[in-house]
């Protein structure tokens, strides 16, 4: 829940010195107006302004994107197009025709922490100003699972992601919840044992790599209060520091793929009983 009284994001909240854009003072009203929109939307948003490859975006979509986009929010031509705009030509040049377009389930690799090519359903508004299209509004939403997903003889795991990478750990856990799963997420071992003290998890997806204890002295614990938990270990080393674990486990190797995943979630939830 947000504070009330909360300061909004806008325009006048960044610094256009280093910008193409310039002072947000000389902008056209349709510009202000579409960019304070984004920057004050929790969404991850991004903004085509005119022909010239200017992309504004907002701390959503930074967050999504890593460091190749870029410190500021923009007004630079990005050295490749954006994933957003790549994955979807025709629905991109229909916006900038003056229509409105969607497009669905297109997986999106970015350079942030998690390592995941991620699905999204992506919204493009053309930006009017004066009458013709200026600019194209491009918003991001988690693409519900087509395919995949728990079915009916499974159900929806429920499933604790310990990671201290913040932005990777909101990134694995949004996944999840479009996967169809319960995700919650701690970043510290401590808060993952009081979680796992508090609620009945399926899945314990954990990092290898963590402050204060290992990811696998954390299994290691999970599974000795919980037998019947199932674990997933992520780790960049490989399976080097998991030679010696001596109950079942699932690892992906970061970077890992979405169909990676969801492959692992597969053989938890063939494991798993049905809850009534």
């Amino acid at each position: 829940m947000v504070a009330s009284g909360k300061s909004a994001l806008s325009s006048s909240s960044f610094d256009w010195s280093a910008s193409r854009v310039g002072d947000p003072g000389q902008w056209s009203p349709a510009l202000r107006l579409a960019a304070d929109l984004m920057f004050n939307n929790p969404a991850p948003m991004l903004l085509a302004w005119g022909r010239d490859g200017t992309v504004l975006f907002n701390d959503a979509y930074a967050r999504l994107a890593g460091p190749v986009q870029g410190q500021v929010p923009g007004g630079g031509v990005p050295q490749r197009t954006p994933a957003p705009l790549a994955a979807a030509p025709e629905e991109l040049q229909r916006a900038w025709n003056g229509e409105a377009a969607v497009a669905g389930t297109r997986a999106l690799g970015f350079d942030g922490d998690a390592g995941l090519d991620l699905a999204y359903d992506l919204y493009f508004t053309p930006v009017r100003d004066s009458g013709n299209v200026a600019g194209v509004l491009c918003a991001l939403a988690a693409a519900e699972p087509s395919l995949g997903a728990p079915d009916a003889g499974t159900g929806a795991l429920r499933i604790l992601v310990v990671e201290d990478n913040l932005d990777s750990q909101y990134l694995v856990c949004e996944m999840l919840r479009a996967f169809g799963h319960e995700a919650d997420g701690v970043g510290h071992p401590n808060d993952a044992l009081t979680h796992l003290a508090a609620r009945s998890y399926d899945v314990l997806f954990t990092d290898v790599s963590l402050p204060g204890m290992s990811g696998v002295d954390l299994a290691r614990k999970a599974v000795a209060e919980a037998p019947s938990m199932q674990v997933i270990f992520a780790s960049g080393y490989g399976d080097t520091l998991l030679r010696h674990v001596e109950f079942p486990y699932l690892s992906l190797q970061k970077p890992y793929e979405l169909d990676q995943l969801q492959a692992a979630l597969d053989k938890v939830a063939s494991k798993t009983p049905k809850r009534a």
